[in-house]
């Protein structure tokens, strides 16, 4: 279970763009956060990816106050989240094929040996033909990139996926394809989801509630 309590953050001091919120996700659960952009949404999901540390407050995973974020972290602790993000192309190495961006989190933790199983296991689950993986960013388009990026926050199979607006900037076929892959994974594993977005409809279907931001607040 991941709890957020009374979180407060931003990026400039004496400036919270995140004020006293407090959430909670159970283990297994998918819970959509939908608020307006601007809302602060986005840093509360950073901050309970380990992201972005809070101002005050506190986060709880599985009953253990988390101390630390970001690098700092323990490694089991960081790689128990994967993280997608809504702009593919700010989050992307631009020098890195699409098989090297999946990998880079098995090379970070040390595991590569496990590159060539996973990616080819990962590639087709979120809709990515071999050619595709010999190419660089600026040679997709931004739903194969995102593509990427799900298989790479699904790389170190995490028990708790983070979707920053996932969908926000696909098409509609694209979208569906993204959330049905999480779906599969969730299906196989018991991971489970935040998703953050403010699309309604779309965060009704996914998710198992949604809550709005103001109801946060």
């Amino acid at each position: 279970m991941l709890e957020l309590r009374s979180i407060t953050a931003g990026y400039l001091k004496n400036a919270p763009v995140v004020r006293g919120v407090s959430l909670t996700v159970a283990a297994g659960e998918s819970v959509g956060l939908l608020g307006p952009s601007g809302c602060g949404k986005s840093t509360l999901a950073r901050v309970a990816a380990l992201l972005h540390r809070p101002d005050s407050g506190n986060l709880v995973l599985d009953g253990e106050p988390v101390r630390h974020w970001r690098h700092r972290a323990p490694r089991a602790l960081r790689t128990a989240f994967g993280v997608v993000f809504q702009q593919a192309r700010l989050s992307a190495d631009p020098r890195l094929p699409l098989t090297d961006l999946i990998a880079e989190p098995l090379r970070a933790t040390g595991r590569s040996k496990e590159i060539p199983d996973r990616v080819a296991e990962l590639a087709p689950a979120v809709g990515l033909t071999p050619d595709l993986l010999t190419r660089r960013p600026h040679e997709v388009s931004d739903g194969q990139l995102q593509r990427a990026c799900l298989a790479r926050a699904l790389v170190l199979r995490p028990r708790l996926l983070v979707c920053d607006e996932m969908t926000a900037m696909l098409d509609a076929s694209t979208a569906v394809a993204l959330v049905a892959a999480v779906e599969d994974y969730r299906s196989a594993t018991g991971a489970a989801l935040l998703a953050v977005g403010h699309d309604r409809t779309l965060l009704g279907r996914w998710c198992d509630r949604t809550v709005d931001w103001d109801s946060l607040a």
